[in-house]
């Protein structure tokens, strides 16, 4: 498995950060991605990313399921976690999405570009290859922005 030193963050500890390529079932979150996806089996090619200690999963892109994505809070992590994915099968197409906003997280990723935010919790859960079980048990949980409320402004100076 291949694995990647980053340069430390001047505040952080001196020790240089690093990532690394993990077999997928040491990933934390396993367990929760194999019962809800639609096709199980595309976990045969997931990876597991250790940052620090903490090994979460990359899962590729196959059968229903058209892209993925990572969030992480340092943009050198999230560098680092694209250069690990970059040889791996299953990761087309791989990007970094900068977020210039100090409380929202950089991201990883690949394969088609994903549905607007906006979109109904639906859309995006077949498009990450969600079960249909695991996309009903999410979205009534979850109260549901109707699509005609995204298109009115906010008030009137938002035109």
């Amino acid at each position: 498995m291949q694995q990647a030193v980053v340069a430390t963050p001047v505040h952080q500890p001196k020790q240089p950060l690093t990532l690394a390529l993990r077999p997928a079932a040491e990933a934390y979150d396993f367990e929760y991605f194999r019962d809800r996806l639609a096709v199980p089996a595309i976990l045969d090619d997931a990876v597991a990313v250790r940052i620090f200690r903490a090994p979460l999963l990359a899962v590729p892109v196959g059968g229903p399921r058209l892209g993925g994505y990572m969030s992480f809070d340092l943009l050198m992590l999230a560098m680092a976690a694209r250069d690990l994915l970059d040889n791996q099968a299953g990761f087309p197409n791989l990007r970094v999405r900068w977020s210039p906003y100090g409380d929202t997280c950089h991201t990883v990723e690949w394969g088609d570009p994903a549905p607007e935010w906006w979109e109904d919790d639906a859309v995006l859960g077949r498009f990450y290859g969600y079960s249909e079980g695991a996309i009903s048990a999410f979205t009534q949980h979850r109260p549901q922005t109707p699509s005609s409320a995204i298109s009115e402004p906010c008030s009137p100076t938002a035109r």
